[in-house]
């Protein structure tokens, strides 16, 4: 199937509707979450699961589709569950969009900065939006969703966007996460949550091998466990995404996040450090207040590209979809 006509059908298969939001129901009394790995089979679906837990006694899933990046939450009694480990998880689902990606990931994992899967669909017209809510004491500066909303009305309705949110943003911003939830229950996009971590530690004063998830001391299970966990005490669907605190790692950090069987997303193109977007490109820019230049350059690509979107010549791309187009093969 030509690729314009694949697209096509992934975007009417995963159109964004309210009933196909990246939102779920809130767990309220988490208890006993880790990492857990098995394929989960029920009639023709073969899911992997990722996590599990416990809330108001029953025990759940966090299930990841490796051909879509799909992920969801489910009961643990609708599927017939094979324990395994990540490994061995990775040769059943050989050559799909998720061990692909993986790999390509880990093959970048001596890079301190920016590790991970860097760019989508390389030949299409568009790219993957990415917006990090790292901790913040200003507010969600919604100017970047309120333009895409404008520019893509027409062309392109539920527009999709990756939020790359920490934990403690979301503990203090509790009423522009709820703006941020509606906004997506109104219809006006579709949200890829990815995980950010929960402290998002940074020192200004130390360098970068001393710094972020770098910092000793640091607990990286906390770091990633305690966010998914916000994430669905908050009624939000966790990805298989993982994005890396100032876009900094290193090779050990890396694969104990590929262990977490996260894929470890970075940028080709953090529009406040002057990189250019290219077709294809996932583009980071900050949306917690902190960043305005990027947020402004952001505001002057669409507006460079207000031509293209009309005539859907210029789209944003789902990052599970965009990622899915290059690795699966």
């Amino acid at each position: 199937m030509p690729f314009k006509l694949k697209l096509l059908a992934l975007l009417t298969i995963f159109m964004p509707v309210k009933e196909a939001s990246a939102q779920i129901a809130a767990f309220k009394d988490i208890r006993n979450y880790e990492t857990y790995y098995a394929e989960a089979r029920r009639n023709t679906e073969n899911w992997l699961v990722i996590r599990r837990f416990e809330d108001s006694g029953k025990t759940w899933l966090l299930l990841a589709e490796p051909r879509t990046l799909v992920t969801k939450v489910a009961e643990a009694n609708s599927y017939e569950l094979k324990p395994t480990t990540l490994a061995a998880a990775r040769q059943s689902f050989n050559n799909t969009a998720y061990t692909n990606a993986l790999t390509a990931a880990e093959k970048q994992s001596a890079t301190i900065q920016d590790a991970g899967i860097v760019q989508g669909m390389p030949k299409e017209a568009g790219i993957s939006l990415t917006i990090d809510l790292c901790p913040s004491h200003k507010k969600l500066d919604r100017r970047i969703f309120n333009d895409v909303f404008q520019e893509f009305n027409k062309a392109e309705p539920h527009p999709p966007v990756a939020i790359s949110v920490s934990g403690l943003w979301m503990k203090d911003h509790e009423a522009d996460l709820n703006w941020l939830k509606q906004q997506e229950l109104d219809g006006h996009i579709f949200i890829t949550w990815i995980n950010h971590t929960y402290n998002h530690r940074v020192d200004p004063k130390k360098p970068l091998k001393e710094n972020f998830l770098l910092e000793p001391g640091t607990n990286i299970n906390y770091e990633v466990l305690e966010t998914e966990q916000a994430m669905l005490r908050n009624g939000m669907l966790p990805s298989v995404f993982f994005r890396f605190p100032g876009l900094v790692s290193d090779a050990k950090l890396l694969f104990e996040i590929t262990g977490f069987g996260l894929i470890p997303i970075g940028s080709d193109a953090w529009l406040a450090k002057g990189q250019k977007a290219l077709p294809g490109s996932i583009v980071l820019i900050h949306g917690n207040g902190n960043e305005p230049i990027g947020v402004n350059d952001f505001i002057s690509l669409l507006k460079s590209e207000q031509k293209n979107v009309t005539q859907k010549q210029w789209l944003l791309y789902d990052l599970r979809e965009s990622v899915d187009e290059e690795y699966n093969h």
